[in-house]
């Protein structure tokens, strides 16, 4: 691990980002050149405390989940996530499509979308960072780990996954996990994140090997309209718009309603209603 230059390299890019880059208010007397330090370390999930002393040549060898939180809290490109990587003595990730490194545009766009319910997702449906509304009214995705990060996973395997769709709707959202999955797997091979979650599901779901069988590609829902099943706020009818990555590997889904809508009232109350994962 290279202290120095790890710690040159975290404070130059600390500089180099902009209040407004990340979705943060500049204020009217701001004096500090770039970010504050206590501000990135919000942004990667982290103690103000603990990035400092990377930052101060006083830390310890940050592990590789830190480092990936480093990365997409300063919005490294993957040139710069590797650098980072190799000054603290780790090896780079694998940039194959299953990387949760997220690019710094997107990162950008979500940072602007505070006030709505918004998320990225990778190619088997893991969720790799939500807004805060997005937790409120879909519970923290991110909190799984091993194969159950993959919603398409937790659809059939954990009925408790179920529960944010209403149940009329279970049947067209299975076969539209199914199409999703296999049009991932022909595109990018039989990837080993990909295929793992293929081989487990048929495995383990007979609904799961019989769509499977079945070959069904391209299945959409009506539109861009989801219906979410929401605890205290009983169904919203939503409208999810959908963006990808220059190589389709992850997702951008910003959810909104329409204006005057008894939806578009319910989304509004998402702020005050709290995190529904508490509530599950």
């Amino acid at each position: 691990m290279d202290r120095s230059q790890l710690a040159d390299f975290l404070r130059t890019r600390r500089e180099a980002l902009q209040p407004e880059d990340v979705g943060l208010p500049r204020g009217p007397r701001r004096r500090t050149r770039g970010l504050r330090r206590e501000e990135v370390a919000a942004l990667c999930g982290m103690s103000t405390d603990y990035y400092a002393r990377v930052e101060q040549q006083r830390g310890p060898i940050p592990s590789e989940p830190m480092l990936a939180a480093l990365a997409r809290g300063l919005h490294l490109s993957l040139d710069e996530r590797d650098h980072l990587f190799r000054m603290a003595g780790h090896n780079t990730p694998s940039r194959h499509p299953r990387t949760d490194h997220i690019s710094p545009g997107m990162m950008r766009i979500l940072d602007r979308l505070a006030d709505t319910p918004a998320q990225i997702i990778s190619i088997v449906a893991e969720t790799l960072v939500q807004t805060r509304l997005a937790v409120a009214l879909l519970g923290d995705e991110t909190c799984y780990t091993g194969l159950d990060r993959s919603l398409i996973y937790r659809w059939f395997t954990h009925p408790h996954a179920r529960r944010i769709y209403p149940e009329a709707d279970h049947a067209t959202h299975s076969r539209i996990f199914t199409s999703e999955l296999r049009t991932a797997y022909s595109r990018h091979g039989a990837d080993c994140r990909i295929g793992e979650v293929v081989d487990a599901l048929l495995r383990e779901s007979e609904e799961f090997t019989a769509l499977w069988s079945a070959h069904e590609i391209g299945v959409r829902r009506e539109g861009d309209r989801k219906r979410i099943q929401h605890p205290d706020l009983g169904v919203l009818e939503l409208h999810c718009q959908v963006l990808y990555d220059a190589d389709r590997a992850q997702a951008l889904l910003v959810y909104t309603a329409t204006p005057g809508s008894e939806s578009h009232d319910k989304l509004r109350l998402l702020s005050v209603v709290g995190d529904r994962s508490s509530q599950q």
